[in-house]
């Protein structure tokens, strides 16, 4: 008898790629709560990460006790506070002592802050923006959806870094032909809803090589965007249309309306990354599964294994 896929199966590859390649060097920034400090640990046994752990040492070692935690093989960064571990976590990044950063305990805000620093921080002249892996039940690979957590109205100069963000973490996922949807709540252009004229205009710019990597098509309602059947219904003719794996989302509202809909209905699995900046940065949450917290650790694994390869092809 053959033995039933498991219902994480999607992330459970997801980790298992990552286990293959170099973990990178990690700045986990303020692990000083038992979830922080588990999330970094357990991502270290498994060896999707190399953790330096960024904060107050009294702070993080009585974390890890609490925790039931051996913690007495990682490195610690010494700060006095959230402020400074989010800052001195940034400055690894900077004297290349660290190929990512993890958010610990403190405020998203906090490392946010940090990052986007004019002076000192880990801009690029990409616009920064937030994805999540989604493992949902019954959805045969994971489903990318942007920007549910960083850009809350974003203009349509701000989509097309969001979409190039988005369909260069798919490459670094694997995903062999990435098929992105333009989501609003029709499928044709009405000029009553400005998130159609977008769509439109992002698809153009995809066929003038504005956007690369990707197939565009939009505007999509949700429904015919991954479902086949709904797609056929519509009469959609396209190879987006019931098939997506990466979903743009008009603003934050609705993509956080989007991802909690199928974390919570759906019992699906959200790991969580933002890219944009130098090196990939994995949010994580007090909320999150355990798996969700491995998955994004993998996530952020794959993307700087992709950025070390790209780095390696400009060289030879």
């Amino acid at each position: 008898m053959d033995r039933p896929e498991s219902p994480h199966q999607r992330y459970e590859r997801l980790i298992a790629r990552a286990k293959q390649i170099q973990p990178p060097t990690v700045a986990v920034a303020h692990p000083c709560d038992r979830s922080a400090i588990e999330g970094a640990v357990d991502a270290a046994r498994l060896g999707l990460i190399q953790p330096i752990l960024v904060g107050p040492a009294g702070r993080i070692r009585q974390a890890a006790v609490d925790a039931d935690l051996d913690i007495s093989a990682l490195p610690i960064e010494e700060t006095e506070h959230s402020h400074a571990s989010a800052a001195r976590a940034v400055e690894l990044v900077r004297e290349g002592k660290a190929e990512a950063l993890m958010k610990g305990s403190l405020h998203t805000d906090e490392l946010m802050g940090a990052v986007v620093k004019s002076d000192g921080g880990l801009r690029t002249g990409r616009r920064l923006s937030h994805c999540f892996v989604m493992d949902v039940p019954g959805h045969a690979e994971p489903l990318i959806i942007t920007d549910a957590a960083v850009n809350i109205f974003p203009t349509l100069a701000d989509k097309v870094d969001i979409l190039q963000n988005a369909i260069d973490l798919a490459h670094a996922l694997g995903v062999t032909q990435v098929l992105v949807a333009i989501l609003s709540a029709v499928e044709t252009v009405n000029p009553k809803i400005p998130s159609t004229i977008e769509a439109a205009a992002l698809c153009k710019m995809a066929e003038r090589g504005q956007i690369t990597g990707a197939i565009l098509d939009g505007p999509l309602a949700l429904d015919n965007a991954i479902s086949p059947a709904a797609a056929a219904i519509k009469h959609l003719a396209s190879p987006v249309a019931g098939h997506a794996n990466v979903v743009l989302v008009p603003d934050l509202e609705a993509g956080n309306m989007l991802a909690k809909s199928l974390t919570f209905l759906a019992n699906a699995d959200a790991a969580g990354i933002v890219l944009g900046a130098r090196v990939p940065i994995i949010l994580t949450s007090r909320a999150d599964s355990v798996l969700s917290r491995l998955a994004s650790c993998a996530v952020a694994s794959l993307v700087a294994e992709s950025r070390r390869t790209d780095a390696r092809k400009a060289v030879a």
